[in-house]
């Protein structure tokens, strides 16, 4: 990893003071608590008693210091690019040829994502894969993001972001590589393989933005398909309908105020725990609470990255560049020439539709799961690694016929 002073990958272990964990249990201690209307569960956010017994095991309970000795278990570095910080875990595979691969977490998630999904990736042999199928992975946190913020900038979009991630596996050594993501990982791994085809060996993605029926399918429209894609299209629509009408409060606040936003959540980690936890709970395949679905330890860790960082509001920025766009970042985007493979899991709060997919991708994989929602790393990290695994493994052979 030779490079210039102005290129400079520093190493980085996390290292949080005993201070800033005192200070979040006094505040947790001295939280001031809403009133509830009885009855009313989930319907109106997240509910008190749910929140109070997870800050209690969050106070009393969750061990932020094992939390840390396992991530540090990664090799961990900075470096900056474009002005901005940029933090990011390389984990080497024991294979020396195996495929560099970078992938990229979304909002509200984070590195904590990938903690149980590099290691199949890394050393497939270890977890009964083949070692051809191994990965040097490069597992960054987005500008603005617990440890890659605050930026100090505007205009962090995806494409900006894409840019950088080029840049970082530049210095990295990487001319050739693959990328997957979700969420914003998704968009920017798409951005990635579109604006830079000729280094980007494929994109793997468990979200495709916008291959949804966000408007509702004519009859004619849903006479030119087959019976299966009328009822995904039909139920694309209605959980995208869903959405729009009940689940997009947070978007509209992040893309258009997110320093009103940011005072409160810096300033209250149980205000900070609830904003991620609802998401948790609605965007994954659980019925009832969100450790149905994602260890509670976990999700709390991933809390904790954006509370111990301060990026609450940085973080949201993202969504206001999106939606304040111009230029390259604001143009619809054109057809990208990589290889991509979409991987589907159910609970997915955006059901893309393969005929829409196929015009805007290179598509060839497409993987239907029968579990798993949108954090689908933590959710599922098997099957997306497995997929992730098979996808890059068809290039090759694909690449030797």
């Amino acid at each position: 990893m030779t490079s210039s002073p102005a290129e400079s990958i520093r190493p980085f272990r996390i290292a949080i003071p005993q201070t800033d964990l005192d200070d979040l249990h006094d505040r947790l201690d001295r939280t001031r608590w809403p009133d509830q209307l009885p009855g009313t569960a989930w319907a109106y956010g997240v509910p008190a008693d749910y929140l109070r017994e997870l800050v209690g095991y969050w106070r009393h309970t969750y061990n932020w210091r094992a939390a840390q000795a396992r991530l540090n278990e990664w090799p961990q570095f900075i470096t900056t690019i474009d002005g901005a910080d940029v933090h990011f875990a390389h984990v080497r595979s024991p294979v020396p040829d195996a495929t560099p691969l970078i992938i990229t977490h979304g909002w509200p998630g984070s590195i904590v994502e990938f903690l149980d999904v590099v290691g199949p990736l890394t050393d497939p042999a270890a977890h009964g894969g083949d070692p051809a199928d191994a990965f040097h992975v490069v597992v960054p946190s987005i500008p603005g993001f617990g440890l890659s913020g605050p930026t100090t900038q505007t205009g962090w979009e995806a494409g900006r972001i894409a840019d950088a991630w080029a840049e970082l596996m530049r210095r990295l050594g990487y001319e050739r590589f693959g990328a997957q993501g979700g969420d914003w990982g998704a968009a920017i791994s798409r951005e990635l393989g579109r604006a830079h085809p000729d280094r980007v060996i494929g994109v793997h993605l468990n979200l495709l933005p916008g291959a949804q029926a966000a408007t509702e399918p004519t009859a004619e429209e849903l006479a030119e398909l087959t019976p299966d894609e009328r009822e995904r299209t039909l139920t694309s629509w209605r959980r995208w309908a869903e959405w729009s009408r009940e689940g997009t409060g947070y978007a509209v606040q992040q893309s258009t105020r997110p320093q009103t936003l940011a005072y409160g959540l810096t300033d209250s980690p149980v205000g900070q725990l609830a904003w991620i936890v609802e998401k948790f709970r609605e965007w994954t395949d659980s019925v009832d609470l969100p450790e149905e679905a994602v260890d509670r330890d976990r999700m709390l860790t991933n809390v904790m990255l954006y509370w111990l960082t301060g990026t609450a509001g940085s973080s949201a920025r993202v969504y206001y560049e999106r939606a304040h766009a111009s230029g390259r970042a604001a143009a619809p985007a054109v057809p990208s020439p990589t290889p991509t493979a979409i991987a589907l899991f159910p609970a997915e709060i955006q059901l893309p539709l393969r005929h829409k997919a196929e015009r805007t991708e290179n598509l060839v994989r497409w993987t239907e799961f029968d579990r798993g929602g949108h954090f689908a790393a933590m959710e599922e990290p098997d099957l997306l690694a497995g997929d992730v695994r098979a996808f890059f493994r068809q290039l090759r052979e694909n690449q030797a016929r």
